[in-house]
């Protein structure tokens, strides 16, 4: 009886919780000391690309077929695009690598796709370049010599002429002036978006220990000289050094719009990519399909969920009806689940979600079947429960394990594979599976002792479908 009343109690507080999670978009709970939030969290239900519409992106590695790529730069170049894209505003991506090449990326909710595939394919290579007493423009492409050669000196090179006929005038060829990288943007420890004085855009950056060293011996030494701050060999801008740097702390300073400050400060906090990412496929999926869907999914939901109660009801009457309070439990605690941890939502992750309902009661029937063959024994109600569920349990246990063993096996295949759908449905449908044990383990007992341990059975034999 203690532990009955313990359960309930807990059961209660689990509906109660439900409830407020299930009702609610946002959550805040405030200090009562200090009035400041202590918990402020968004819990609206999270859609996935086909539900919500958004960008749908085929990404593959642009280097010849033949080079060999690890699984750690695939996996490396999937985490600095997803960084990418978080940092950009992009809320539920969804990106996974599939085979050993390829990535696919969803991105629900996106307006400007040309926005997100541009910055997503930009490598970023910050350069902090040597332009002596000479500045070029800002736009200008250049040559440095990173990863060519460590001299400091800016060199002319002359590129080799390619064959002439030998009766025409030689002509001098032209050079192409190589300038010295000091520093690249691998000694960024984070950069953010700041206004200057005047109220222009600009990109505050902070250097790590060595690389700060390096840059005060540097700006020391070139104190009145240039230097270029260069993405991807094109020149963002070209300030002069006012004096020794020794803080670790700079700006770059140009006409930098706010999206355009903010893709910079996106790109090199996330650094380089470790390989070259070209866009094999892009897709925009509309939202109205997806709203379509919902309504549908929705409404397939309710018949479900209600044939199952009146199926319950009718069957076994008085302790049909205790089941389907315990199986409206389970919705409130499912629900409540999704938006918590938070489950993404696709179509298919509903029809998970669906499929575990009915997966929900088949404890229940195994365990008034039970009942009923305890009870027409002889057995007092009490003992039949009892003595129903224990040996239920084991065919409960076995068909449960069964099913997350096949939802293991759908959610490795989703991911290896970037089926993304196909994760949906396996954990959607995994975590039903798991509070539908809870369900008929604890709610469902916890209620057929509360309300009929002082009935007796003999006296109401149709009560309990007898």
């Amino acid at each position: 009886m203690r532990n009955r009343n313990t359960w309930l109690v807990i059961i209660g507080i689990l509906i109660v919780f439900s409830l407020w999670i299930d009702l609610s978009k946002n959550i805040t709970i405030y200090n009562p000391f200090n009035d400041t939030p202590i918990v402020d969290r968004n819990v609206d239900i999270k859609l996935g690309l086909d539900l919500r519409g958004g960008l749908q992106a085929l990404l593959e590695a642009d280097v010849p077929a033949e080079t060999a790529i690890s699984t750690e730069e695939l996996n490396n170049a999937k985490n600095i695009l997803q960084n990418r894209a978080n940092a950009l505003g992009v809320s539920e991506i969804v990106m996974q690598t599939a085979g050993d090449r390829r990535i696919v990326a969803e991105f629900p909710g996106v307006t400007n796709p040309e926005e997100v595939v541009s910055t997503l394919k930009q490598t970023a290579l910050l350069e902090f370049v040597d332009m002596g007493t000479s500045p070029l423009a800002a736009g200008t492409t250049i040559k440095t010599d990173f990863g060519v050669t460590s001299d400091a000196t800016p060199t002319e090179v002359t590129p080799t002429a390619a064959p002439t006929d030998p009766a025409a005038t030689p002509e001098a060829a032209p050079t192409e002036t190589v300038y010295h990288t000091v520093m690249t943007g691998a000694g960024l420890q984070t950069a953010s978006v700041t206004r200057s004085a005047t109220g222009a855009y600009q990109i505050s950056f902070v250097l790590k220990g060595d690389a700060t060293d390096l840059f005060a011996e540097y700006t020391t030494s070139h104190t009145q000289q240039y230097l270029a701050i260069v993405l991807d060999k094109q020149i963002v801008s070209a300030p002069i050094i006012e004096g020794p740097i020794t803080s670790g702390q700079g700006v770059i300073s140009g006409n930098f719009t706010q999206e355009e400050a903010q893709t910079l400060a996106v790109q090199l906090r996330s650094g380089a990519l470790p390989i070259p990412i070209k866009v094999v496929e892009s897709r925009t999926v509309g939202a109205t399909l997806g709203e379509e869907s919902i309504r549908k999914s929705v409404l397939a939901g309710l018949i479900g969920l209600g044939v199952v109660i009146l199926f319950m009801a009718f069957n076994y009457q008085l302790p049909g009806i205790i089941a389907d309070l315990a199986l409206i439990c389970y919705a409130l605690l499912s629900l409540m689940v999704f938006k918590m941890i938070p489950v993404t939502l696709t179509l298919p992750g509903i029809a998970g979600f669906i499929l575990s309902v009915g997966m929900a009661v088949d404890a229940n029937v195994l365990i008034f079947e039970r009942l009923k063959e305890e009870l027409r024994s002889g057995r007092n109600l009490r003992q039949a429960i009892d003595l129903a569920w224990s040996r239920a349990w084991p065919s409960i246990r076995d068909s449960n394990t069964s099913t997350l063993i096949t939802c293991l096996i759908l959610f490795v295949f989703g991911n290896t594979f970037g089926a993304s759908m196909v994760k949906g449905f396996s954990v959607t449908l995994a975590l039903g599976v798991g509070i539908s044990l809870f369900t008929a383990i604890i709610v469902t007992r916890t209620f057929l002792h509360t309300v009929l341990d002082r009935i007796q059975s003999t006296e109401h034999p149709r009560w309990f479908g007898l």
